[in-house]
């Protein structure tokens, strides 16, 4: 399972769509927009990898736990983080995080809506929206939208129970998705080597 999570956090890597501002880095600081805020970037990308290494058998002291606490700071005094603020790479990583708050699922709702909020602005990736709509209907034991949850099993991937499954290529074509033909092929390469 440990593979799976790091395999479709790179998967989504793309999800920030073609649109988006190329993520701005501690080496491009210096091409960064006005408003861009190096230190809070830096620190989601540092949250995201103790984030990673903990998912994938390194160390993490910190967990799940505190960096939704620190999240929820982040939130209350910016909004949800966009590109503008902290790039694309910020962004997702922000979007990780609360990704794994299943903790706290009041807390991944409330993130939701600043995230539907940044997407309408062209702020937010619609592809991480897509992801953590489908995270949180999943968690609730509520069918999800876009096909996004997937589980491996021992014939292969196996999503999560879909609202509208006629609909569901349209939706994930509507947020820069692959068809779920393609994601389904993809998760099984990876559920093979977990």
């Amino acid at each position: 399972m440990r593979v799976l999570l790091l395999a479709v956090l790179l998967l989504l890597a793309g999800c920030s769509g073609p649109d988006a501002e190329p993520a701005a880095t501690a080496s491009s600081a210096s091409a960064a927009p006005e408003g861009f805020d190096q230190a809070l970037h830096d620190e989601l990308i540092a949250m995201l990898e103790r984030d990673q290494s903990g998912r994938t058998g390194g160390s993490d002291a910190e967990g799940d736990a505190a960096r939704t606490e620190r999240m929820k700071e982040i939130l209350a005094e910016h909004g949800w983080p966009t590109f503008d603020l902290v790039g694309t790479d910020g962004e997702d990583a922000a979007w990780a995080i609360v990704q794994h708050s299943d903790q706290d699922p009041a807390f991944q709702r409330e993130a939701l809506e600043l995230l539907r909020a940044a997407v309408a602005q062209a702020q937010g990736s619609p592809g991480n929206l897509a992801y953590l709509t489908d995270r949180i209907a999943a968690g609730a034991g509520e069918p999800q939208t876009y096909g996004t949850q997937v589980g491996c099993g021992p014939d292969g991937p196996v999503p999560a129970p879909l609202a509208v499954p006629s609909a569901v290529d349209a939706r994930r074509a509507e947020v820069g998705l692959a068809p779920m033909a393609e994601y389904l092929a993809e998760m099984a390469a990876i559920c093979a080597e977990d």
